[in-house]
């Protein structure tokens, strides 16, 4: 897939941290997608972009609507859309929570950006055929 056709790839970032939100628009966009930034569910769910989005990068804890109802979410309207959870408060119930509903991975914070990146390409796998 050219740079120019990944452009029209949207991946999606939700976290309330502004630093991880810049570092994944960051990395996202280096790596030729279009990235959206969004600081909760709620705020992205407003958005409409969930109707264009190829892959939800998502935290876990955030004040409101959790990462868990982000994907919750998501399942109801795009069930097949891929979701990756990145999280500093990793429990083994979470993760396994996260895994058992669908998400294609599940990070822990900090995370190593050749690790998301290797993730995000494995789940956009189907898109970019």
């Amino acid at each position: 897939m050219t740079n120019s056709a990944r452009h029209l790839v949207v991946v999606v970032a939700v976290d309330d941290d502004f630093r991880v939100r810049e570092s994944i628009e960051s990395l996202v966009g280096s790596a030729g997608y279009a990235p959206r930034l969004f600081s909760s569910g709620e705020e992205f769910f407003k958005s409409g972009t969930l109707a264009v989005a190829a892959c939800v990068i998502t935290d876990v804890r955030m004040p409101g609507m959790d990462g868990i109802e982000v994907q919750r979410r998501i399942r109801l309207e795009r069930p097949t859309l891929p979701v990756i959870f990145i999280s500093a408060h990793d429990s083994a119930e979470t993760r396994q929570i996260a895994l058992n509903e669908g998400a294609v991975s599940f990070l822990d914070k900090p995370f190593n950006a050749a690790d998301l990146l290797a993730k995000l390409h494995v789940a956009l796998t189907p898109v970019q055929k």
